[in-house]
């Protein structure tokens, strides 16, 4: 009973502190609606279920999160600290790590965004994976690193170093979304589960510091993914080149320009039809009008 009381009082928390979040949003939303947007009705009450489903979700999110992820997380982290061969944590930090983005929501919307944006050039798929590669890639290199206990700067400096280095070859476009990428990856997800775990095994293990090594993984996480996704465009620039791309775009510009062509000719003939019909309801009202006169 006090386990549950102590579950209640921990969600009417997550609840509030969700709230706080989301009423900046709502707040200048509200703003925009009133002297600019002018939104219909019934759009502004789809927008007011959409922010709070937002909410409810976000409060049950933050919830499990604090409630299950991060205990489980620590729980793991301890387990294989105390293993006897301890470079398993590499290969299973990998899979973690890898399997964690798969289910973030944030990489699948960047994934979606660059594939529509970007007529199908760069699919949605392959950008999902290669940044759980690069995410599952810094969370071995994380183990790694607690295992031997390494500074974090020696795998940062020269990770930015070669981020440099590609940013001659790379092209505009991939550079862009590997930024992005790079800020994505750092989810909620990541930073929840894998931390836990690795927080749990550098308090767990002998001669680690769970505070100079547990943390620095996310550091990592924000770097994988950026030289993946560069590297990515550099394979991109030799089998597809930007004249590929523009295909695709103008393929894209032309097939929005007929559905846009389509829709104008259907509210013509709409319009049309309407007013074919109100001549022929005006035809028949005079024809009446004429009948009743003759018959006075």
């Amino acid at each position: 009973m006090t386990e549950l009381l102590l579950a209640v009082q921990e969600l009417g928390t997550t609840f509030w502190e969700s709230l706080q979040t989301l009423l900046p949003i709502v707040f200048f939303f509200i703003i925009f609606q009133v002297f600019y947007l002018k939104l219909p009705r019934e759009f502004f009450f789809r927008v007011g279920k959409g922010l709070l489903l937002s909410l409810l979700g976000l409060t049950f999110f933050l919830f499990g999160v604090n409630y299950g992820f991060l205990p489980a997380g620590e729980k793991m982290g301890i387990i294989m600290g105390g293993f006897s061969f301890r470079w398993i944590m590499i290969p299973v930090g990998f899979i973690l790590g890898f399997m964690v983005t798969l289910a973030e929501p944030a990489v699948r919307v960047l994934s979606y965004e660059i594939d529509r944006s970007s007529a199908g050039y760069i699919p949605e798929k392959l950008v999902i994976y290669s940044m759980a590669a690069g995410v599952a890639g810094a969370v071995a290199l994380g183990m790694l690193r607690i295992i031997y206990g390494l500074p974090i700067y020696y795998f940062i400096i020269p990770g930015y170093l070669l981020v440099i280095f590609i940013l001659k070859f790379s092209s505009p476009t991939f550079t862009s979304i590997a930024f992005d990428a790079g800020g994505v990856a750092t989810g909620p997800m990541i930073t929840t589960f894998v931390v836990a775990i690795t927080l749990g095994a550098a308090e767990f293990m002998e001669g680690r510091d769970p505070v100079v090594d547990g943390f620095g993984l996310i550091s990592l996480v924000a770097l994988l993914p950026i030289i993946i996704t560069m590297l990515l465009g550099l394979i991109f620039q030799n089998y597809n080149n930007e004249e590929h791309y523009e295909e695709y775009k103008e393929a894209d510009d032309i097939e929005k320009e007929e559905e846009q062509e389509g829709g104008r000719e259907n509210n013509q003939s709409k319009v049309e039809n309407h007013t074919k019909q109100r001549e022929s309801s005006n035809k028949e009202s005079n024809e009446r009008k004429t009948d009743i006169n003759e018959e006075t």
